[in-house]
């Protein structure tokens, strides 16, 4: 099966990276949230509220597997009893410092060292992500140097798409120029991130548990069971060769 994966697609939060505390940044965060808005409010109070408000978001997200756009979210469920213009201009920022008053993305250990060897040894690389904020992410693979390795980024705040609907697999794998059988996801979670990869055709899934005590794959139906768990991202160096004799692996320090 691996020897017919062509690309690699992956999910982003718990497997790419994972929401860390730090009470100064969400502090700062949450800070900036009700000066965007334009509150009195306390930001702890304020973003409480906001938490509350966006369980109810989310609840509809899930039941349409559909992603408003950002100006909708906050004016539709957020923050509705502001200037509808004023918040929808500031609407893309907004969502970026929330997901920031929620914690601090890191890389998992080893990522890039990860991404770039897959690079090289020859597998189109894509990101498929739910995801409310259209910045972060591409913010993030800006900064890092991580833009150039990926030829599809695929975020449901972007398509108005949401996992498990087949349609933002096979989405990533056209931007790609992958037939979808050829393709592989890498996810967290073990319903909705092989639900959609079946309806995709996608050739294979593998599941990232950063927990084994998380989930138990043995409560799953079987025609959702992935086909390789795994609770390293360094693990997939061990599952996905080089293509080709003519790609050379440069393992990048990393014991596989």
């Amino acid at each position: 099966m691996v020897s017919q994966i062509d690309a690699i697609f992956l999910d982003v939060g718990n497997t790419l990276r994972i929401l860390t505390k730090n009470e100064e940044h969400q502090s700062e965060a949450r800070r900036k949230i009700t000066q965007l808005v334009g509150t009195q409010e306390d930001p702890e109070a304020f973003c409480k509220k906001l938490d509350e408000r966006y369980k109810i978001y989310r609840k509809w997200a899930f039941e349409q597997l559909s992603e408003a756009p950002e100006a909708e979210i906050w004016t539709r469920w957020l923050a509705p009893e502001f200037p509808t213009e004023y918040i929808a201009r500031n609407s893309v920022e907004l969502t970026y410092q929330y997901r920031q008053s929620l914690g601090l993305r890191v890389m998992v250990p080893n990522g890039k060292e990860v991404i770039i060897e897959l690079h090289q040894r020859g597998y189109t690389l894509g990101i498929i992500s739910n995801v409310i904020t259209s910045q972060e992410i591409p913010d993030w693979l800006e900064a890092d140097g991580l833009s150039q390795y990926f030829q599809s980024v695929i975020l449901s705040s972007v398509l108005g798409i949401r996992k498990p609907d087949p349609a933002i697999y096979l989405e990533a794998a056209r931007q790609a120029g992958v037939d979808p059988q050829h393709c592989v996801y890498v996810g967290d979670n073990l319903k909705r991130d092989i639900t959609g990869t079946r309806k995709a055709g996608f050739g294979m899934v593998v599941i990232m548990l950063l927990d084994p005590q998380e989930s138990k794959p043995e409560e799953i139906a079987s025609e959702d069971q992935p086909d390789l768990i795994i609770h390293q991202f360094r693990e997939l160096l061990d599952i996905f060769p080089a293509r080709s004799q003519s790609v050379v692996s440069q393992p990048m320090g990393l014991n596989v």
